[in-house]
């Protein structure tokens, strides 16, 4: 089934919810057709592409719910998925967080969609590999990619009224580069809604300049660095701290936002005043989409600001329980920068380590957001503004609190798995111990 428009994704939802006989019907139509291609030791090993559109039905008897799901959209199916999703919510037990369908809401237009990413045939992704590949093996450089694209639709309706409906596109690229001595090791990443912006042979150089640099990397001893966080390395901590920002977590004690005794750190300075950190379903950069699974608007919103806990987030249930507003969780965000260039960071570190990105990222301590990992795919020593030599990989244990309390500074910010991050420049960062992977 192609991408249903609005009108259309309303017509066949209306349909369903008139063949419900719960007390109240939830529907959720989604589709998603894409494709994608893989590439190792410089040849196309896979590719292919998928096409799928989904019914899930949720109906509910008071506070009993089930939930049907289905891919065929003929009268019988319907009526089918509808019966069985009722059956279901008869067996089950009461949900003592139940939260009924919410009323109507109003909701903004995201440019989430791009047509050209809708288009992209298997001559285009073959391409996008071939300017990858090429480039590699004039160098004697292996190189290991993956391309992805997705186009769809997400709609919901219920039996009070509600329709929310979005459409949306997303390609992302990834590409290892690996040196014939099998000791340099570079990488890079991008993506992007509109696959227009995507130039997978400027960013397979980045990565393969940095396999090259890296070669022969030497040891040195772990401890406290100044260091020089790449976009990709500091997107990954900055991520595991938004998504641990929920409510109820904290007002329970079990977050880093939770006070001993009680209460949460909301609208307390946590981190570097210049830290500001914010959620905007309409930025034409990372748009994503204006409401939730719950059906609930999202705003822009505010989340750190100069340092400070603006918001957390809050599902319907926790917001009834504690008399707030239903706040969601973002699907992507902000975090504003600065004005330094990434060599101006290393221009202006006397001893430090330049990081490409993290991995394998593991939490210690959610209640200080202790996290351990390795860095990889290219990691440097600094000396006097100059970047001297690689170095073997380490294994770190860092709190993105504690690191954005030791910020130095701050560069322009740049799409990184759907958010906006700036490269960082942060100051007694803990490497714990060598790792001999590259």
């Amino acid at each position: 089934m192609a991408i249903l428009s609005k009108e259309e994704a309303r017509s066949l939802m209306e349909k369903v919810i008139s063949l419900s006989k719960a007390d109240e019907c939830v529907v959720n139509l989604n589709s998603v057709e894409g494709g994608n291609i893989r590439y190792a030791r410089n040849s196309v090993s896979t590719s292919g592409s998928e096409e799928n559109t989904t019914l899930v039905v949720n109906s509910s008897f008071g506070k009993k719910s089930g939930t049907s799901t289905i891919n065929e959209f003929d009268a019988a199916s319907l009526e089918k998925v509808v019966r069985r999703s009722e059956e279901l919510a008869k067996l089950a037990p009461e949900n003592p967080e139940f939260m009924g369908a919410l009323e109507p809401q109003q909701y903004q237009e995201s440019k989430t969609y791009f047509k050209s990413t809708d288009d992209i045939s298997p001559d285009q992704r073959a391409q996008f590999a071939a300017d990858s590949i090429m480039p590699a093996s004039a160098k004697d450089i292996t190189a290991a990619g993956f391309l992805e694209d997705n186009a769809g639709f997400s709609s919901m309706m219920n039996s009070k009224g509600l329709f929310a409906y979005s459409q949306f596109s997303d390609v992302d690229f990834t590409v290892t580069m690996r040196t014939a001595d099998g000791t340099g090791s570079g990488w890079v990443r991008r993506d992007f809604n509109d696959v227009k912006k995507l130039n997978t042979g400027e960013a397979s150089q980045i990565a393969i300049d940095k396999a090259l640099r890296s070669r022969n990397p030497k040891a040195i001893e772990p401890g406290k660095y100044t260091v020089i966080l790449e976009p990709a390395a500091a997107a990954d901590l900055i991520n595991n701290m938004m998504n641990s920002m929920g409510a109820r977590n904290a007002d329970e004690g079990r977050s880093f936002l939770s006070k001993k005794g009680g209460g949460t750190k909301l609208g307390e300075k946590l981190v570097d005043e210049r830290v500001k950190i914010y959620s905007d379903p309409l930025h034409p950069e990372v748009p994503f989409s204006t409401w939730s699974s719950e059906g609930t608007p999202m705003k822009k919103t505010a989340w750190i600001e100069n340092g400070v806990v603006k918001n957390m987030y809050y599902d319907r249930y926790w917001a009834s329980k504690q008399g707030k507003e239903a706040l969601p969780s973002p699907s992507r965000f902000v975090m504003e920068g600065g004005n330094a260039s990434l060599d101006e960071m290393i221009k202006n570190t006397r001893r430090g380590v330049l990081v490409t990105r993290l991995w394998y990222i593991r939490a210690v301590d959610p209640q200080t957001l202790l996290y351990t990992g390795l860095t990889r795919d290219g990691t440097f020593y600094i000396e006097n503004g100059k970047i001297m030599y690689p170095v073997k990989n380490f294994r770190f244990n860092e709190s993105p609190i504690i690191m954005l309390n030791n910020l130095e500074a701050l560069g322009k910010p740049q799409r990184v798995e759907g958010n906006l991050v700036p490269p960082m420049k942060i100051r007694d960062f803990t490497f714990t111990s060598l790792s001999d992977a590259v």
